[in-house]
Protein backbone atom coordinates (compact mmCIF):
# COMPACT_ATOMS: atom_id res chain seq x y z
CA UNK A 1 0.00 0.00 0.00
CA UNK A 2 2.37 2.55 0.55
CA UNK A 3 2.41 3.01 -3.34
CA UNK A 4 -1.49 4.22 -3.22
CA UNK A 5 -0.63 7.44 -1.35
CA UNK A 6 1.48 8.72 -4.57
CA UNK A 7 -0.82 7.53 -6.55
CA UNK A 8 -3.82 9.44 -5.20
CA UNK A 9 -2.23 12.82 -5.17
CA UNK A 10 -1.08 12.40 -8.85
CA UNK A 11 -4.92 11.98 -9.37
CA UNK A 12 -6.58 14.42 -7.14
CA UNK A 13 -4.83 16.78 -8.71
CA UNK A 14 -5.51 16.38 -12.50
CA UNK A 15 -8.69 16.15 -10.82
CA UNK A 16 -8.25 19.71 -9.40
CA UNK A 17 -7.37 20.87 -13.34
CA UNK A 18 -11.01 20.59 -14.38
CA UNK A 19 -13.08 20.88 -11.12
CA UNK A 20 -11.62 22.81 -8.02
CA UNK A 21 -14.75 21.88 -5.70
CA UNK A 22 -14.50 19.55 -2.68
CA UNK A 23 -17.38 16.96 -3.35
CA UNK A 24 -19.79 16.49 -0.19
CA UNK A 25 -20.30 12.95 -2.11
CA UNK A 26 -18.98 10.47 -4.15
CA UNK A 27 -21.29 8.73 -6.48
CA UNK A 28 -20.53 4.92 -7.72
CA UNK A 29 -23.02 3.89 -10.15
CA UNK A 30 -23.28 0.28 -11.01
CA UNK A 31 -24.50 -1.35 -14.23
CA UNK A 32 -27.13 -0.21 -16.13
CA UNK A 33 -27.35 3.02 -14.13
CA UNK A 34 -25.36 5.19 -15.82
CA UNK A 35 -28.17 7.19 -17.20
CA UNK A 36 -28.38 8.25 -13.16
CA UNK A 37 -25.85 11.37 -14.04
CA UNK A 38 -28.46 12.97 -16.45
CA UNK A 39 -30.10 13.99 -13.10
CA UNK A 40 -26.80 16.03 -12.14
CA UNK A 41 -26.01 20.00 -12.98
CA UNK A 42 -22.65 19.03 -14.77
CA UNK A 43 -19.75 21.52 -13.83
CA UNK A 44 -17.12 19.67 -15.90
CA UNK A 45 -16.58 15.93 -16.83
CA UNK A 46 -12.68 13.39 -17.00
CA UNK A 47 -13.06 9.95 -18.56
CA UNK A 48 -10.70 7.67 -16.92
CA UNK A 49 -8.20 7.48 -19.37
CA UNK A 50 -7.34 11.05 -18.56
CA UNK A 51 -6.72 10.12 -14.79
CA UNK A 52 -3.34 8.85 -13.73
CA UNK A 53 -3.44 6.17 -12.48
CA UNK A 54 -6.95 4.88 -13.12
CA UNK A 55 -7.77 1.70 -15.19
CA UNK A 56 -10.21 1.86 -17.50
CA UNK A 57 -13.61 0.16 -17.34
CA UNK A 58 -14.25 -2.60 -19.44
CA UNK A 59 -17.66 -4.19 -18.17
CA UNK A 60 -20.95 -4.42 -20.37
CA UNK A 61 -22.90 -0.35 -19.54
CA UNK A 62 -19.83 1.10 -17.81
CA UNK A 63 -19.32 4.31 -19.47
CA UNK A 64 -15.67 5.02 -17.83
CA UNK A 65 -15.88 8.76 -16.76
CA UNK A 66 -15.87 10.79 -13.77
CA UNK A 67 -18.78 13.65 -13.73
CA UNK A 68 -18.58 16.94 -11.50
CA UNK A 69 -21.66 19.02 -10.59
CA UNK A 70 -24.05 19.69 -8.36
CA UNK A 71 -26.87 17.51 -6.68
CA UNK A 72 -29.48 18.62 -4.51
CA UNK A 73 -27.67 21.52 -4.03
CA UNK A 74 -24.92 19.52 -2.98
CA UNK A 75 -21.36 19.08 -4.70
CA UNK A 76 -21.11 15.61 -5.88
CA UNK A 77 -18.35 13.73 -8.20
CA UNK A 78 -20.10 10.82 -9.90
CA UNK A 79 -18.49 7.59 -11.29
CA UNK A 80 -20.06 6.57 -14.41
CA UNK A 81 -18.75 2.99 -14.81
CA UNK A 82 -16.30 1.12 -12.09
CA UNK A 83 -14.14 -1.11 -11.86
CA UNK A 84 -14.19 -4.91 -11.26
CA UNK A 85 -11.26 -7.81 -9.83
CA UNK A 86 -12.69 -10.00 -13.09
CA UNK A 87 -11.38 -7.25 -15.26
CA UNK A 88 -8.18 -8.35 -13.93
CA UNK A 89 -7.47 -4.90 -11.87
CA UNK A 90 -5.94 -5.76 -7.94
CA UNK A 91 -7.54 -4.29 -5.58
CA UNK A 92 -5.63 -0.96 -4.71
CA UNK A 93 -6.45 -0.06 -8.16
CA UNK A 94 -9.92 -0.56 -8.01
CA UNK A 95 -10.76 1.44 -5.13
CA UNK A 96 -8.26 4.01 -5.67
CA UNK A 97 -11.29 6.48 -6.88
CA UNK A 98 -12.46 6.09 -3.61
CA UNK A 99 -9.45 7.29 -1.78
CA UNK A 100 -9.16 10.31 -4.50
CA UNK A 101 -12.69 11.42 -3.90
CA UNK A 102 -11.57 11.71 0.14
CA UNK A 103 -8.93 13.03 -1.01
CA UNK A 104 -10.61 15.80 -2.49
CA UNK A 105 -13.06 16.35 0.29
CA UNK A 106 -15.64 13.95 0.53
CA UNK A 107 -17.64 13.03 3.47
CA UNK A 108 -19.59 10.59 2.17
CA UNK A 109 -19.37 7.76 0.10
CA UNK A 110 -22.92 6.36 -2.42
CA UNK A 111 -22.30 2.89 -4.47
CA UNK A 112 -25.17 0.98 -6.28
CA UNK A 113 -24.67 -1.98 -7.92
CA UNK A 114 -26.49 -5.01 -9.70
CA UNK A 115 -27.16 -8.22 -8.12
CA UNK A 116 -28.40 -11.79 -8.33
CA UNK A 117 -31.35 -11.68 -5.71
CA UNK A 118 -31.34 -15.11 -3.39
CA UNK A 119 -33.67 -14.30 -0.64
CA UNK A 120 -37.13 -15.48 -1.70
CA UNK A 121 -39.18 -12.52 -0.70
CA UNK A 122 -37.55 -10.62 -3.01
CA UNK A 123 -38.12 -10.24 -6.93
CA UNK A 124 -36.10 -8.73 -10.17
CA UNK A 125 -36.38 -4.94 -10.28
CA UNK A 126 -36.70 -4.44 -6.33
CA UNK A 127 -33.76 -2.32 -4.28
CA UNK A 128 -32.54 -3.70 -1.44
CA UNK A 129 -30.45 -1.15 1.11
CA UNK A 130 -26.88 -2.62 1.68
CA UNK A 131 -27.18 -3.11 5.58
CA UNK A 132 -23.97 -4.99 6.01
CA UNK A 133 -21.63 -7.54 3.73
CA UNK A 134 -19.78 -10.52 3.15
CA UNK A 135 -16.09 -10.61 1.07
CA UNK A 136 -15.35 -13.84 -0.80
CA UNK A 137 -13.66 -12.33 -2.97
CA UNK A 138 -10.68 -14.16 -1.81
CA UNK A 139 -8.50 -10.86 -1.20
CA UNK A 140 -8.59 -7.33 0.43
CA UNK A 141 -7.76 -3.69 -0.26
CA UNK A 142 -5.85 -3.17 2.61
CA UNK A 143 -3.42 -6.38 2.71
CA UNK A 144 0.40 -4.97 2.42
CA UNK A 145 2.25 -2.52 4.78
CA UNK A 146 -0.40 0.14 5.84
CA UNK A 147 -0.19 3.64 5.15
CA UNK A 148 -1.23 5.57 8.01
CA UNK A 149 -1.92 8.63 5.73
CA UNK A 150 -4.29 6.55 4.27
CA UNK A 151 -5.72 4.72 7.15
CA UNK A 152 -5.66 2.78 10.15
CA UNK A 153 -3.86 -0.77 10.09
CA UNK A 154 -7.11 -2.28 11.84
CA UNK A 155 -10.18 -0.63 10.92
CA UNK A 156 -13.03 -1.51 12.61
CA UNK A 157 -16.17 -3.07 10.22
CA UNK A 158 -18.73 -3.49 12.63
CA UNK A 159 -21.09 -0.48 11.14
CA UNK A 160 -19.57 -0.31 7.06
CA UNK A 161 -23.06 1.05 6.35
CA UNK A 162 -24.38 4.38 8.10
CA UNK A 163 -27.44 3.34 9.93
CA UNK A 164 -28.71 6.48 10.36
CA UNK A 165 -29.06 6.85 6.11
CA UNK A 166 -30.26 3.75 6.08
CA UNK A 167 -33.19 4.61 8.54
CA UNK A 168 -33.59 8.36 6.01
CA UNK A 169 -33.97 5.66 2.89
CA UNK A 170 -36.47 3.38 4.35
CA UNK A 171 -38.47 6.73 5.06
CA UNK A 172 -37.85 7.91 1.65
CA UNK A 173 -38.99 4.63 0.31
CA UNK A 174 -42.24 4.84 2.47
CA UNK A 175 -43.10 8.76 1.48
CA UNK A 176 -42.44 7.84 -1.99
CA UNK A 177 -45.13 4.55 -1.57
CA UNK A 178 -42.19 1.80 -2.79
CA UNK A 179 -40.92 -1.39 -1.05
CA UNK A 180 -37.29 -1.56 -0.35
CA UNK A 181 -35.51 -4.46 1.66
CA UNK A 182 -32.95 -3.60 4.03
CA UNK A 183 -30.25 -7.02 3.79
CA UNK A 184 -26.72 -8.49 3.39
CA UNK A 185 -24.69 -8.48 -0.19
CA UNK A 186 -22.16 -10.91 -0.86
CA UNK A 187 -18.99 -10.11 -3.13
CA UNK A 188 -17.83 -13.01 -5.23
CA UNK A 189 -14.88 -12.48 -8.28
CA UNK A 190 -16.65 -13.33 -10.96
CA UNK A 191 -17.09 -13.32 -13.78
CA UNK A 192 -18.76 -16.43 -14.36
CA UNK A 193 -22.28 -16.38 -12.54
CA UNK A 194 -22.72 -18.86 -9.43
CA UNK A 195 -24.03 -22.81 -10.05
CA UNK A 196 -27.05 -23.97 -7.96
CA UNK A 197 -24.64 -25.90 -5.18
CA UNK A 198 -22.96 -22.08 -5.23
CA UNK A 199 -26.30 -19.70 -4.69
CA UNK A 200 -27.17 -22.80 -1.58
CA UNK A 201 -24.38 -22.09 -0.20
CA UNK A 202 -24.04 -17.97 -0.22
CA UNK A 203 -27.62 -17.78 1.02
CA UNK A 204 -26.91 -20.31 4.35
CA UNK A 205 -23.78 -18.08 5.13
CA UNK A 206 -26.32 -15.62 5.36
CA UNK A 207 -26.47 -13.15 1.93
CA UNK A 208 -29.74 -12.05 0.66
CA UNK A 209 -27.94 -10.65 -2.96
CA UNK A 210 -24.45 -11.78 -4.50
CA UNK A 211 -22.56 -9.35 -7.18
CA UNK A 212 -19.39 -8.70 -7.98
CA UNK A 213 -18.40 -5.40 -6.63
CA UNK A 214 -18.76 -2.93 -4.21
CA UNK A 215 -17.14 -4.44 -1.07
CA UNK A 216 -13.64 -3.46 -1.99
CA UNK A 217 -15.02 -0.02 -2.10
CA UNK A 218 -16.30 -0.11 1.06
CA UNK A 219 -13.87 -1.42 2.98
CA UNK A 220 -11.64 1.34 1.41
CA UNK A 221 -13.94 3.61 2.52
CA UNK A 222 -14.56 2.72 6.31
CA UNK A 223 -10.44 2.58 6.14
CA UNK A 224 -9.87 6.27 5.15
CA UNK A 225 -13.07 7.99 7.24
CA UNK A 226 -15.46 7.79 4.97
CA UNK A 227 -19.41 7.36 5.87
CA UNK A 228 -20.93 4.99 3.11
CA UNK A 229 -24.66 4.57 2.04
CA UNK A 230 -25.09 1.67 -0.38
CA UNK A 231 -27.69 0.31 -2.81
CA UNK A 232 -28.15 -2.92 -4.37
CA UNK A 233 -30.92 -3.56 -7.48
CA UNK A 234 -32.17 -7.15 -7.79
CA UNK A 235 -31.89 -8.17 -11.73
CA UNK A 236 -32.28 -11.36 -11.18
CA UNK A 237 -33.84 -14.05 -9.56
CA UNK A 238 -30.81 -16.88 -8.00
CA UNK A 239 -33.21 -19.43 -6.43
CA UNK A 240 -31.28 -23.03 -6.84
CA UNK A 241 -34.51 -25.24 -7.53
CA UNK A 242 -36.34 -22.91 -9.73
CA UNK A 243 -32.89 -21.52 -11.33
CA UNK A 244 -33.65 -19.51 -14.96
CA UNK A 245 -30.72 -18.84 -17.47
CA UNK A 246 -29.86 -15.19 -16.95
CA UNK A 247 -29.09 -12.71 -19.69
CA UNK A 248 -27.09 -9.85 -19.63
CA UNK A 249 -29.46 -7.69 -21.83
CA UNK A 250 -32.10 -8.82 -19.59
CA UNK A 251 -30.26 -7.86 -16.53
CA UNK A 252 -29.13 -4.24 -17.72
CA UNK A 253 -33.04 -3.48 -18.51
CA UNK A 254 -34.14 -4.49 -14.86
CA UNK A 255 -31.20 -2.38 -14.02
CA UNK A 256 -32.34 0.23 -15.82
CA UNK A 257 -35.89 0.07 -14.77
CA UNK A 258 -35.04 0.77 -10.78
CA UNK A 259 -32.78 3.88 -11.70
CA UNK A 260 -36.26 6.25 -10.67
CA UNK A 261 -36.47 4.79 -7.53
CA UNK A 262 -32.29 4.84 -7.08
CA UNK A 263 -32.89 8.63 -7.79
CA UNK A 264 -35.31 9.37 -5.57
CA UNK A 265 -33.30 7.51 -2.47
CA UNK A 266 -29.71 9.55 -3.50
CA UNK A 267 -31.88 12.75 -3.90
CA UNK A 268 -33.83 12.21 -0.61
CA UNK A 269 -30.47 11.33 1.22
CA UNK A 270 -28.53 13.95 0.08
CA UNK A 271 -31.62 16.46 0.53
CA UNK A 272 -31.28 15.13 4.09
CA UNK A 273 -27.45 15.73 4.08
CA UNK A 274 -28.29 19.15 2.32
CA UNK A 275 -29.96 19.84 5.83
CA UNK A 276 -27.86 18.73 8.49
CA UNK A 277 -25.24 20.76 6.95
CA UNK A 278 -27.54 23.83 6.87
CA UNK A 279 -28.01 23.53 10.79
CA UNK A 280 -24.69 22.99 11.53
CA UNK A 281 -24.37 26.38 10.14
CA UNK A 282 -27.04 28.05 11.45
Amino acid sequence: MLHVYEQVQEAAAKVRTVWDTAPHAGIILGTGLGNFAENIQVEATLDYAEIPHFPVSTATSHRGRLVFGKLRDLPVMVMEGRFHAYEGYPLDKITLPVRVMKELGAELLVVSQAVGGMNPYYKPGDVMLIDDHINLLGDNPLVGVNDDRLGPRFPDMSRPYDSELLDEAQAIARRQDFVVHRGVTVAVLGPCLETRAEYRFLRGIGADVVGMSTVPEVIVAVHCGLRTFGMAVVTDMCLPDALEVAEVEEIIRVANSAEPRLRMLVEGVLDYEAGKAHGERS
